[in-house]
């Protein structure tokens, strides 16, 4: 999740001509800490080093295979014909499709007032930070509703390819790996920071219809799957969120897992491809402890890795460009290059920087452990436990935007194009700018931050055991990674402070 500043710009216009009050970040209220800032990161940063002293002492530490608790929810008798009701899921489908075509028909045909259309809000902040919220939070529920999935469905059910199996014209490259989504991921980022003009109706659903072809097409050529899988930037995001989820599918006794995402010794953990093609009886879909997912032995790619660090330093610079520290250096660059080009430099720093912080530390586990890879190899290896760091500060970070900027949904529902409609008798409806405090906008940031980082020291935990035949001081081999986070802790709280109590 990155950054929504063109847009909030113009709701800020919009809310001060309504509206009396000051607010700070996502318009929410000013808070005062209650003690020194200071206070706050060193208890955060010894919560979080305690944790490492907690999970070292009573983690597993036996070389079994990873398991943890899990119950089928299609067991529970009233849920379980929910979830594998036809049709509910057809409804949703339906659901997801009609949504899909009113945002792009809003853009064409509806107001280019960004805030009298239903398009800029429903995408930008309804889809875009809501749908984190749901993958990390309940599971990968964008998987059910992609709407360029379901479309690409229906058209081989019309015609008459739905129980055929695919047969692409090409075979994905290998060397590709999940590089089409990496790249993907940094141009809907600078978008989302620099360029406006995402923000304008119409140009919105041009970029909607682009995209659209794109993705049927690399379906087309390669199949559904492997592009959900590798290429398809949204898809990829939110199953990597929704290895964090207390939710997850699951195939028991798969003949084959074409994505190779089989777990030893007999089951087939979040894939799509397996779960759409499995008999119903061996189909699962579990309750699980939170985080556990991204502790599943799998290999990760560099081109993931990339992706993770991308998602990852582009929160921290969406939060660091709401800091006075930003502010004065961006003014001072302003004088040698207009606020684009500055913008989209920065946008281009934050992750170069912060791979190369990742990478520095990750030598000194490869130094400290005697890890006999080379430093990419162990780069790799951890990446995964930094993901519950993106998510916690992306919860913090956008908690205050859906909730407030959210509510303008409610409006926007019953006229979708501006034009003076009243559909369901909300567009008199006026937002509540005090639905969170800026005290509760702290406290669910303090809490969310310290309990990631405490999730990603467990995780980079498990990782160290698991790599002790070719690293035998594991131990050892955390702490570079312990340091990382401690220091992760405190700046991500530091940013989430400023727009608050500045």
């Amino acid at each position: 999740m990155l950054r929504l500043r063109p847009i909030a710009i113009i709701i800020a216009i919009s809310l001060a001509l309504t509206a009396s009050p000051a607010y700070a970040h996502a318009f929410g209220q000013r808070y005062d800490l209650p003690i020194p800032l200071s206070y706050f990161l060193m208890g955060a940063a010894a919560a979080v080093a305690l944790s490492f002293l907690a999970t070292s002492a009573f983690a597993q530490t036996t070389n079994r295979p990873f398991s943890y608790p899990r119950f089928n929810l299609l067991q529970a008798p009233i849920l379980g014909a929910i979830l594998s009701s036809r049709i509910a899921g057809a409804t949703l489908k339906t659901l997801s499709l009609a949504i899909f075509a009113l945002i792009i028909i809003a853009g064409f045909a509806g107001t280019s007032n960004p805030i009298e259309n239903i398009s800029p809000t429903f995408v930008w902040i309804i889809w875009w930070v809501g749908m984190g919220y749901v993958a990390a939070l309940l599971g990968n529920a964008w998987a059910l509703i992609n709407p360029w999935k379901i479309a690409f469905d229906w058209q081989r059910k019309l015609r008459g390819l739905a129980n055929a199996p695919e047969n692409p014209p090409f075979r994905y490259p290998e060397s590709l790996g999940a590089w089409p989504a990496t790249a993907a991921l940094f141009i809907f980022a600078w978008m989302e920071n620099v360029y406006v003009g995402a923000f304008q109706p119409f140009t919105l659903s041009v970029i909607i219809i682009a995209y659209s072809v794109f993705t049927w097409a690399g379906m087309a050529a390669f199949g559904k799957h492997e592009w959900l899988r590798r290429a398809e930037v949204f898809s990829v995001l939110f199953a990597l969120f929704a290895r964090f989820s207390p939710t997850e599918i699951r195939v028991s006794e798969p003949q084959a897992c074409p994505s190779r995402s089989a777990e030893p010794p007999d089951d087939c953990v979040d894939c799509h491809e397996c779960f759409e093609s499995a008999p119903a009886g061996s189909r699962q879909i579990n309750l699980r402890p939170f985080a556990v997912g991204l502790a599943l032995p799998r290999r990760v790619s560099m081109p993931m890795t990339v992706f993770v660090i991308l998602a990852l330093a582009g929160v921290s610079f969406d939060g660091f460009q709401d800091t006075q520290a930003w502010a004065s250096l961006r003014q001072s660059l302003l004088t040698f290059a207009p606020w684009d080009v500055v913008d989209t430099l920065g946008l281009i720093a934050a992750p170069i920087l912060f791979a190369a912080f990742y990478l520095a530390f990750c030598w000194a586990v490869k130094r400290l452990s005697g890890d006999q890879a080379d430093t990419l190899t162990v780069a790799s290896a951890y990446v995964m436990s930094l993901v519950p760091i993106a998510i916690a500060y992306n919860l913090a970070h956008f908690i205050s935007l859906l909730l407030i900027q959210g509510q303008i949904i409610i409006p926007l529902a019953s006229d979708p194009f501006g034009f003076g409609w009243d559909i369901f008798g909300t567009a008199d409806y006026r937002l509540n700018l005090y639905i969170i405090s800026g005290k509760a906008v702290w406290f669910i940031s303090l809490v969310a931050i310290v309990l990631g980082h405490v999730a990603s020291v467990y995780l980079a935990h498990l990782t160290a055991l698991s790599r002790a035949p070719i690293a035998p001081n594991p131990l050892m081999g955390q702490i570079p990674m312990l340091t990382l986070m401690i220091l992760y802790t405190v700046s991500s709280l530091w940013i989430i402070a400023q727009p608050l109590s500045a």
